[in-house]
């Protein structure tokens, strides 16, 4: 698949920490071989917005890609308690469910953007950057290829 440039922290040339929350491990596992393929490491996975808020707190990512319909906790409601706790966090939603109330709803609630699925590399990499850009990082020469899936 495409090459990209690897997304780096600038102040320290590391991987951009991610955090996957989706109910569903195929979503997750697809999402993953993304966001390495842009040179991140994945930080954690999350199956529901309850998980989600524990492990941002464990593994403070730099960045959260959430869905919005999962069990136990939707990921809007997740979106606020994380950015309640952590008003840094920068949060992307990534949904099959793409009403504009919920998109709306999860960008009054500290969600930064929003992706639609089925989720294309190159539309997710450049968002990612969008979003992270006021953070401190930038694409460096010698990035990770894609596996194949």
């Amino acid at each position: 698949m495409k090459q990209f440039e690897a997304l780096t922290r600038k102040n320290n040339q590391e991987a951009v920490k991610y955090l996957i929350v989706d109910d569903s491990v195929f979503a997750r596992k697809s999402l993953a071989k993304m966001v390495e393929s842009f040179g991140g490491h994945v930080a954690g996975e999350a199956g529901d917005g309850c998980t989600a808020i524990t492990e941002y707190a464990r593994t403070q990512p730099d960045i959260v890609l959430m869905d919005i319909t999962m069990p136990q906790m939707e990921g809007i409601e997740a979106v606020e308690r994380i950015v309640q706790e952590h008003p840094e966090a920068r949060i992307i939603m990534v949904s099959s469910v793409g009403y504009q109330d919920n998109i709306l709803a999860a960008l009054q609630k500290g969600a930064r953007h929003f992706v639609q699925k089925p989720v294309k590399p190159d539309a997710l990499y450049e968002i990612i950057r969008y979003v992270l850009n006021d953070d401190g990082v930038t694409a460096t020469v010698g990035a990770s290829e894609e596996s194949s899936r």
